[in-house]
């Protein structure tokens, strides 16, 4: 099992010390992610450390780039990182792409499917000057002149990893997609009831299994140095789960482990009762979404529950004891890793 760091920072002068420290840690990975921060310029400062880990972004938003914005950016990563650089796109919601950005919606998953082929034939197209010509039903291409193209690269087999939490998408991961991004809102019943069938449907329209897609997520950690402490990281993972639940976009979560709280944290979010909404969410449903013990049990926790079903994993730690002691993090992921 690979264990990833997961940067939450701007880019700064300070990333590359950060990709350092995760390499001296012990991690496989250093992922960013668009929030609050463009999640290639951090990739572009943590490679320049030189650290031996993977790259990716975890995930760019694909709606407001064009292909071809996202294929010159991947292109120039994969040859900055040695090949070592992985594409993770995620869709977002409608409110997001067509308020924030102000840009095109419509049918997600299908969009993101030919936004995918397009990547692909755009880099084909560099790699061995064929011709552009890729018609799709959302992006169409052919024009690229010699003095806007970059040329072949050594690794230009960029990894294309998706996010989502639908059964389009999950199925999308298996058919064209080197990995699959798990929300950290998740459960093994929604694993294996939901998320491993669709992949490995994917697959089997493309003659491939779901060995060939690396499943990779965010762990809720609840965890400390006793039980107490354990007890005490529990509140924060309450809150999000209370979150997530309340989202409709969340719900084949909740509809795989028979959960029925979904519709009244939803109203509840409506209504602004942000601080009152945790209360509704039991204590099964924060030990299924999260994993809890001591930092000397959670790697056997983790594997217990992940090993066989996810390939790399990530700590969602929300302030416990891992985000304060480098050591303890060292521990769990030198036992996850090993």
């Amino acid at each position: 099992m690979k264990v990833d760091y997961y940067y939450p920072h701007a880019p700064s002068s300070d990333t590359a010390d950060s990709a350092k420290e995760a390499e001296d840690l012990g991690y496989a990975g250093f992922f960013t992610a668009e929030t609050q921060h463009d999640p290639f310029l951090s990739v572009v400062a943590a490679a320049s450390s030189d650290a031996d880990l993977d790259y990716g972004t975890a995930i760019a938003l694909a709606f407001p780039r064009s292909p071809m914005v996202t294929a010159m950016i991947s292109w120039d990563l994969a040859r900055l990182t040695g090949g070592r650089f992985l594409l993770g796109l995620g869709t977002q919601v409608k409110a997001h792409i067509t308020r924030r950005f102000s840009t095109e919606w419509g049918s997600p998953g299908p969009r993101l499917r030919d936004y995918i082929l397009a990547l692909r034939a755009i880099w084909d197209t560099w790699q061995n000057s064929a011709p552009l010509r890729y018609e799709g039903e959302f992006y169409k291409f052919s024009l690229m002149t010699p003095f806007f193209d970059p040329g072949p690269i050594r690794y230009p087999d960029v990894p294309v990893y998706i996010a989502g939490v639908n059964e389009y998408l999950s199925t999308l991961a298996g058919e064209l997609c080197q990995g699959f991004h798990i929300h950290p809102f998740h459960t093994v019943d929604y694993l294996d009831r939901f998320v491993i069938p669709n992949v490995e449907k994917g697959a089997a329209r493309s003659g491939r299994s779901i060995d060939d897609v690396d499943m990779v997520t965010t762990i809720f950690v609840m965890t400390g140095h006793t039980s107490s402490e354990v007890e005490q990281s529990m509140a924060a993972v309450r809150q999000q789960v209370a979150f997530y639940a309340s989202t409709p976009s969340y719900r084949p979560v909740l509809e795989a482990s028979g959960w029925d709280f979904g519709e009244k944290l939803h109203a509840m979010s409506r209504r602004g009762e942000w601080d009152k909404m945790a209360t509704e969410v039991p204590d099964e449903a924060v030990l299924s979404v999260g994993v809890a013990a001591t930092v000397d049990e959670l790697p056997g926790a983790i594997k217990d529950r992940y090993g066989g079903r996810v390939q790399r994993v990530g700590f969602y730690t929300i302030g416990s004891v891992l985000d304060i002691d480098p050591e303890a993090r060292r521990s769990v992921v030198a036992a996850l890793s090993g």
